[in-house]
This record gives C-alpha cells, structure tokens and sequence, in this order.
C-alpha cells in the first residue's frame, strides 16, 4: 500500500467538499433570532453563550429607556437605525409592543441605546460566523 507523497514537508491535502442544502438559513436564522445559526448547526455551546449575551444587552439597553430608531434623520441616525435593525425579530416584537423610548430623557438612556445598537451588530456578526461555519470557510 503506498502512502500519499508529502510535499514541502505538508501533508496531501483532501478535495473540499461542497456544502448541500440552503447555505444562508443559518445566515438568516441567527439574525431573526439570536443564536439560532448555531443551533442550526448543533454548535450549543457557542449558540447558547452568544444568544445570552445578545438577549442581556437588548434587554438592558430597554430596561435602561434605551431609544429604539425607527427613521433617520442625519448620518449617525441611520447608523444606530442599522445597528437596531441587527437584532432582528427582537427588534420588530419591542417596537410593535411599543417598548423603546422615542425620546432620550434620562442619562442612562444613551448608554441603554447604545447597549441596543451594540447587541445588534454582535447579532449580525454572530450570524456571519454561522453563515462562515456552515459554508466550511471556517471550523
């Protein structure tokens, strides 16, 4: 039995495969709901860690009377507006049950929106990475 030749000192390397099904339902799950990307792809651990956290940073961004942005009306506005919108369905079910300020009153209402903003673009990162895991560019 002959043995694969090592090149260069690097072991032979083995034919990629390519991924079957719907490549982008982790994509879009893990943005509709935090987490579920890595469920999708039995990672339990990490979708357990990255779904807590981002529900505790929603979550204390409202408890804060964070703002929710629905419009934008200048460059930072429609940036927070992205941001929010990385939350995904979190962000949909909080503005239908009115929740988010719609105007700052409080001091800690700008640290609660940023919490907000921030627990949106670590919701859309988190769904990259599964998106990333399950296309097999990373492991």
């Amino acid at each position: 039995m002959a043995s694969p030749q090592i090149r260069n000192g690097a072991p032979p390397q083995t034919p990629r495969q390519e991924p079957q099904g719907f490549v982008y339902l982790p994509l879009i799950a893990g943005w509709l709901v935090p987490g579920a990307g890595h469920f999708l792809l039995r990672k339990w651990g990490r979708g357990a860690l990255l779904s807590c956290s981002i529900l505790a940073m929603f979550v204390l961004g409202i408890a804060m009377q964070g703002k929710l942005y629905a419009n934008a009306h200048g460059i930072l506005d429609l940036l927070r507006l992205v941001g929010d919108l990385g939350n995904g369905l979190l962000y949909v079910v909080s503005r239908a049950l009115g929740l988010g300020a719609d105007q700052v009153q409080v001091t800690t209402a700008d640290y609660g929106s940023v919490f907000i903003v921030v627990a949106g673009l670590l919701n859309v990162i988190a769904a990259v990475d599964a998106h990333n895991l399950r296309t097999g560019r990373k492991h």
